[in-house]
């Protein structure tokens, strides 16, 4: 048992936890544990009448049951309300500036709606969910995250959202609200966190349905053998000499030893009915192992995500995620890093390539895009070019619009333009110039390659080309690699040119794409693919991808990305991270995996359970002389029918509480086929879940019986 586990600050409240779902309208939800507390009740109320040793003892051991079960639960609720606890505290901003026109002025945040203004800068808490409409700023969301580094929030991108409770390190940026009051983010993974939302999967119900079906064979089984143990005692041989006859007999030597007459008198000393053992015998046979961990194995699931920074809304999509086998993703913001940055300077002939990078980084200082920012730090980075503020310049900015398809600055007798490459041509030839066929040839080959051309120009020459492109974050074809080892086959979604989605295809490593692809294109693909059977994954960033993100089995959007798409998937990785759905796989696998193994576990428990108790206890039913048909099944020797049954009843209690570790941490997942693991299964939980009881329940009954408790 690990530290982790039972460590101070968990173990008391969980203790005081389980003592508080005592209550019947806590016990019910769990059939099975509730057929065990109803059991408790029962035996409580006879030894209270009859008080023997054996009674107090299996009494004990029944509430003791109960109470582990109790506290599985508690500590797997217990790690997340510890989590809770510290996202409480982003919860405690008292205010905010609210902008209304041209006015700012203080209201409390949770005055706050969906829609408003606010204005933060550096040092103030941010009060909202929100999306960043104007400004650039770090922000620290280690609360959030857990990731010291500050990251950037900035307008006009795919890193415009911000959450309520994180603080604005520098600079100062304007916040559009986009969540209603206790509806947060924050709120929502408090309350998922403490498992006010959790429902039930579909898997877990229907193992409950299969755990309660067998709890009610067991109860008409046990509740009809009093009425079999009457009958059987009644048939029970019991031999009667005739003691005249046997004294005379022995006084003639050589004289015929009488015959013994047989009779069927019954003998109510051969096997114990009282209601506690009934109840006993009961709470052994059904799979009380399975139906005490079940909870948590299901709320340790999503606790594990969470502690991966990754909310999850539904207990379903967890399940999902272990049997994906289709993974569609957004390129912008999920395979790229969501802007095109620019990557080169490209100089026409003649031009230096430090007076491009000169001419670029100066028509670039008033562009706010992320774009324009990129050319400044290129020229930084290449050529040792340093920002200029933009008041000493003395200048007059161009700003970019639709129709004409460039920007710039005017410095002087300096006329600044950037641009796509026509509007940049048509510029020069209206200033007299020529537009080199090698600056056309570059523009067309950057084209081509998947990125973006920007043609630089000074009045009527033509310096040269800034290389845009879409790039692939780190490490991802790597991931991707992992993914197909897991047989996950990976598809790469976006809205550009055929030619730029084959080029970032090829560099990211995914196994096919949609070009040119609207909402609706996504969508039908993922119906297709559901269609043929196959569970499907997606995650994005975009308004544009919540129709996908609603629809998929799974749906993962990035905590960077819009308001509309992290409402329509099921999960959101605070990472922004597209490459987790690795470890969320893994995790949802490993889930089905925990639970089909404790299940495989608890029910080879019960195999060896029958074999302790039964015999033990009706094995001189139909005996004569001590022997009989039963007798030949007591593999334990156990060293009394009231040893075996409390034997029986204190494993049944403490494998509950060994084992939970295992449905916290969950069984270890390797990348392995289905039929792999099935038999590494069967041999570790099955064979091992037969063979631990013997061990287990003949140690105890030693103990018993060296304490003479048994």
């Amino acid at each position: 048992m690990t530290s982790s586990f039972y460590s101070k600050e968990l173990l008391i409240p969980a203790f005081w936890s389980s003592l508080r779902k005592l209550d019947p309208r806590w016990q019910w939800r769990n059939p099975v544990m509730f057929t065990v507390w109803l059991g408790s009740i029962a035996t409580t109320i006879v030894t209270t009448v009859e008080p023997t040793l054996f009674h107090i003892q299996l009494t004990a051991w029944l509430w003791f049951t109960v109470l582990f079960a109790n506290f599985a639960e508690a500590i797997a609720e217990g790690r997340g309300k510890a989590q809770a606890a510290e996202l409480r505290k982003l919860r405690e901003v008292q205010s905010a500036r609210r902008v209304q026109g041209d006015v700012i002025d203080a209201v409390a945040a949770a005055d706050l709606v969906k829609g408003d203004t606010i204005v933060c800068e550096a040092g103030e808490i941010i009060a909202a969910d929100g999306e960043v409409i104007l400004g650039i700023a770090t922000v620290d969301e280690s609360a959030i995250t857990g990731e010291s580094a500050p990251v950037i929030r900035e307008s006009g991108g795919d890193r415009c959202a911000v959450t309520g409770g994180t603080r604005v390190l520098s600079d100062r940026i304007f916040i559009r609200v986009t969540s209603e009051p206790g509806q947060s983010f924050v709120d929502r993974m408090i309350s998922l966190i403490e498992g006010a939302r959790r429902q039930r999967t579909p898997n877990e119900i229907a193992l409950s349905i299969l755990l309660t079906s067998l709890t009610l064979v067991f109860v008409f089984a046990v509740g009809t053998l009093p009425s079999f143990v009457n009958f059987g005692e009644r048939s029970v041989p019991v031999v009667n000499w005739d003691r005249d006859r046997l004294d005379h007999a022995s006084d003639a030597v050589g004289a015929r030893r009488p015959e013994a007459q047989i009779t069927t008198e019954t003998d109510r000393s051969l096997v114990d009915t009282s209601l506690p053992v009934l109840i006993a015998l009961f709470v052994c046979l059904i799979p009380t192992t399975i139906g005490g961990l079940l909870s948590a194995i299901g709320i340790s699931g999503i606790d594990r995500l969470v502690r991966r920074n990754v909310l999850v809304t539904s207990g379903r999509a967890v399940e999902a995620a272990g049997d994906i086998s289709v993974l569609l993703l957004d390129k912008t913001g999920t395979i790229t890093l969501g802007n095109r940055m620019a990557v080169a300077f490209h100089p026409a002939p003649d031009v230096d390539e430090k007076t491009l990078a000169e001419a670029a980084q100066l028509s670039s200082l008033a562009d706010e895009t992320p774009e324009g920012r990129s050319v400044v730090v290129l020229a930084k980075e290449r050529h040792g070019l340093r920002g200029r503020e933009l008041h000493e310049l003395d200048a007059t900015f161009i700003p970019f619009t639709a129709q004409a398809r460039m920007s710039g600055v005017d410095l002087g007798t300096r006329s600044l333009r950037k641009g796509a490459g026509e509007a940049i041509k048509a510029w020069v030839k209206s200033n007299g110039g020529a537009f080199p066929e090698l600056v056309d040839q570059c523009t067309k080959s950057i084209a081509q390659s998947g990125g973006t051309p920007l043609v630089v120009a000074d009045g009527a020459q033509v310096l040269g080309v800034i290389e845009l492109k879409d790039v692939v974050k780190g490490g991802i074809r790597e991931r991707f690699a992992q993914l197909r080892q897991m047989g996950i086959r990976t598809v790469m979604i976006t809205g550009d040119n055929p030619l730029t989605a084959a080029s970032i295809a090829a560099e990211a490593g995914v196994d096919d794409f949609m070009a040119e692809a609207t909402p609706e294109d996504k969508l039908r693909r993922i119906r297709d693919e559901q269609a043929k059977g196959q569970l499907v994954a997606m995650t994005g960033d975009g308004t544009n991808d919540a129709p996908a993100l609603a629809q998929a089995d799974v749906g993962v959007a990035m905590n960077t990305g819009t308001q509309a798409a992290r409402e329509a998937g099921n999960m959101v990785d605070l990472d922004s991270n597209p490459t987790k759905l690795i470890e969320i796989v893994e995790i949802g696998k490993q889930l089905l995996m925990t639970r089909g193994a404790l299940t495989t576990f608890s029910i080879a428990n019960d195999v060896a359970k029958y074999f302790a108790i039964l015999p033990a206890m009706f094995g001189g039913l139909y005996a004569l002389s001590g022997d009989g048909p039963l007798k030949s099944f007591d593999l334990m020797h156990l060293h009394s029918p009231q040893s075996a049954i409390l034997s029986a009843v204190i494993f049944n209690a403490l494998i509950i509480i060994a084992l939970i570790p295992l449905a916290l941490k969950g069984v270890a997942y390797r990348a392995a086929g289905a039929a792999v693991v099935l038999r590494r299964n069967l041999l570790i939980y099955g064979l091992g879940g037969l063979l631990v009881p013997f061990v287990g329940i003949k140690l105890i009954d030693l103990l018993l019986t060296l304490t003479q408790l048994g």
